[in-house]
């Protein structure tokens, strides 16, 4: 085959490359539209600075007018309203209390002329007095109440008075308090009357100041603002308008009265803001134009931005990763390798970059596996979970790697290759041949562990059969030779040692066939004929007696019988242990009794009167190997547990509150058939 020549350098480069350019645009044209942008920022800026400066100095201006008309409003009512009160006064003095009616305010002034608004309004003089030495009349009462209800009140009238008489004019006193000193709307007004230089009396009203402004203010007024009388200086509530309120004097000597002022609705002419919506829309309407102009910029930075993107991420990636990358076309020849992938084999990219197959790094032995797997890749590509191979490295050692591959397109989506992604995994070989190594000696362990446990297992549990008939035997020859021995009593005997060494038999049986791990032998049985003949057992053997608290029903539970025999005789017997420990005389309890916290299971309770286990021990108690007794092999209760998790049950340790000593308890599950009925 000819050699190839290397395709250029940057081929790989060019499949990221646009199709077609864009055209340059002069920097001054992009100057020239972001100044102009500038310029109409600034505009809209000016308009909405000069719009709120002219709404701001419209509103100062229509509150100065505001303000001083209602302050001219009030001096005028408020100066007829003495005018009036004066003409009371005269009329008064003249003609005596016949001259006015205390219980009817006039509508008319004196000489038949109309009365003012403040006199005329509905609830704005509340009484009236004529104050005189001689000939005093009217409400009087509410002059002298007011007097007497707070001494702020008489210190303002006593006041009111002093003015009237020294300065000859009319004079406001209040507010009025009431008596726990809250400042009420209520106001006197008293005029007074001379003759000559003699004070002939004075004319007092009492006013309601709310309704004295309800009463002069006109309806053009408050719609567009809200008036409030301020008593006494008294903090404005908290304004939510948009517009601040503003406050005003009254100006009624001896009061210190305020009207607030409280702009409601729209404050300003609408013109300037139409106005400043029209320019805005022209203004709107250039940006369009700009922003359609500023488009095709747009387009061109936004390719450019992208593609130098991917040139930085791409570079970045293969700087980065330690993963070899490849890149072929249709034909199986190489387009790209990364620096991973030429450290990996040992290999340059001119090397490699445009070679065929056979590739140089395939080794002779496998060439032609490989060359099949190559067709098969370019064909179809590689399954999600890789395709694992070895490659010849340089220096000639083998490489193991695991093979991904991806579809290489172009920008329009045709196919051009595949890309390959290649991840050296000759480590991981060497460690999983290690690891199955590794377990392959464990596995040998756990088998001589096992073992070791079945014969441990096979010694505790033969040890007191073996005994036993050791026992039998060695009395059955004395017997004999002194010729004591009748034919019952020798068949007695030989029953019991035939039955010891069934017994036997069968333990090693049953400890053969749980260390297989076999099924267990599980049978319908009654626990209370099983636990009392597992105990008579322990009693004849041991030479104790052992209290049963057995229910008088069945107990019918699912369970391999000889299991349960071997439970209940390994708690009896080691509860006699530790009794025997005790200062007491040995005592030792089996309970067979329905769970209390369990429903629908039975416990075994085998407790004593010995020292108990201690606390430390308690932990440990049911590990194999682990005994508390000196010379004690540590099976005993590792087998009790091992056959009450067998019977999906649990054994637990504690201490008796009866006895006093240990207490072991069996936690079994009721056959479904007995949950129901057992006691």
């Amino acid at each position: 085959m000819p050699p190839l020549t290397p395709p250029p350098a940057d081929d790989f480069a060019l499949l990221h490359a646009s199709t077609r350019s864009l055209p340059d645009r002069s920097r001054w044209t992009v100057l020239w539209m972001m100044g102009l942008v500038v310029l109409i920022v600034a505009a809209v800026v000016a308009l909405v600075w000069y719009l709120n400066r002219f709404e701001s100095e419209e509103e100062e201006r229509r509150r100065g007018a505001d303000a001083q008309w209602l302050e001219q409003s009030v001096q005028f009512h408020f100066r007829r309203l003495e005018d009036d009160v004066a003409q009371l006064a005269r009329q008064a003095a003249l003609d005596g209390p016949r001259a006015w009616d205390a219980n009817a305010r006039p509508e008319v002034a004196a000489g038949g002329a109309p009365a003012g608004l403040l006199q005329r309004a509905e609830g704005v003089v509340l009484a009236q007095a004529w104050l005189a030495e001689q000939g005093a009349g009217g409400d009087l009462a509410a002059w002298y109440e007011d007097a007497a209800r707070h001494e702020d009140n008489r210190l303002a009238l006593q006041t009111l008075q002093d003015i009237v008489r020294g300065l000859h004019r009319a004079s406001y006193a209040g507010p009025m308090r009431t008596a726990e000193g809250e400042a009420t709307d209520r106001v006197w007004l008293a005029v007074p009357y001379f003759d000559g230089t003699r004070l002939v009396g004075m004319y007092a009203v009492q006013l309601a100041m709310r309704q004295a402004v309800d009463a002069l203010l006109p309806p053009w007024f408050l719609q567009k603002q809200t008036v409030r009388l301020v008593v006494d200086g008294a903090p404005a509530p908290a304004a939510t308008e948009q517009a601040p309120p503003y406050r005003t004097v009254m100006n009624l000597p001896g009061t210190d009265l305020l009207l607030e002022v409280v702009p409601q609705g729209p404050r300003t002419s609408p013109v300037p803001r139409i106005f400043f919506l029209v320019a805005l829309l022209f203004l709107l309407g250039m940006l369009a134009s700009l922003a359609a102009l500023r488009r095709d910029f747009g387009k061109r930075q936004q390719v450019q931005q992208r593609l130098q993107a991917e040139v930085a991420l791409r570079t970045a990636m293969e700087g980065s990763v330690s993963i070899g990358m490849r890149a072929w076309d249709m034909d199986g020849r190489i387009l790209y390798v990364n620096d991973a992938f030429c450290a990996m084999l040992g290999y340059s990219s001119e090397e490699l970059r445009g070679s065929r197959a056979p590739l140089p790094y395939w080794p002779p032995e496998q060439a032609e596996r490989l060359a099949a797997l190559h067709e098969s890749v370019i064909r179809q590509g590689t399954r999600p979970e890789g395709i694992e191979a070895q490659f010849r490295h340089k220096n000639g050692h083998l490489v193991d790697v695991l093979i991904h591959e991806a579809p290489l397109t172009r920008a329009d989506g045709t196919q051009l290759g595949w890309m390959s992604s290649i991840l050296d995994i000759s480590e991981r070989k060497r460690a999983q041949q290690l690891a199955a190594s590794q377990q392959e000696k464990l596995e040998a362990s756990a088998r001589l562990v096992a073992v070791g446990e079945v014969a441990s297992t096979l010694a505790h549990e033969l040890n007191q059969p073996l005994g036993a008939l050791s026992s039998f035997a060695s009395g059955l020859l004395n017997r004999l030779e002194r010729g004591t021995m009748t034919d019952a009593e020798l068949r007695t005997v030989v029953q019991r040692m035939a039955a010891l060494a069934e017994r036997a038999g069968g333990v090693t049986q049953r400890v053969n066939a749980f260390a297989r791990r076999r099924e267990l032998n599980l049978k319908r049985l009654d626990l209370v004929p099983l636990v009392r003949r597992a105990a008579a057992a322990v009693q004849e053997t041991h030479g104790a007696t052992l209290l049963l608290q057995l229910p008088h029903t069945a107990a019918w539970v699912q369970g391999d019988a000889l299991l349960l025999e071997h439970l209940v005789h390994n708690l009896c017997g080691n509860a006699l242990d530790w009794a025997r420990r005790g200062s007491h005389a040995p005592q030792v309890q089996v309970r067979l009794q329905p769970c209390e916290d369990a429903p629908g299971h039975m416990c075994l309770a085998v407790a004593d009167n010995g020292p108990g286990v201690p606390e430390e021990a308690q932990a440990r108690i049911f590990d194999a190997f682990f005994s508390t007794k000196e010379g004690g092999m540590g099976m005993g209760l590792a087998i009790c547990r091992s056959i009450a998790e067998a019977h999906h049950g649990r054994i637990l340790v504690g201490r008796d509150a009866l006895l006093g000593g240990a207490l072991f308890t069996a936690d079994l599950p009721l056959a479904p058939a007995a949950a129901s009925t057992a006691p």
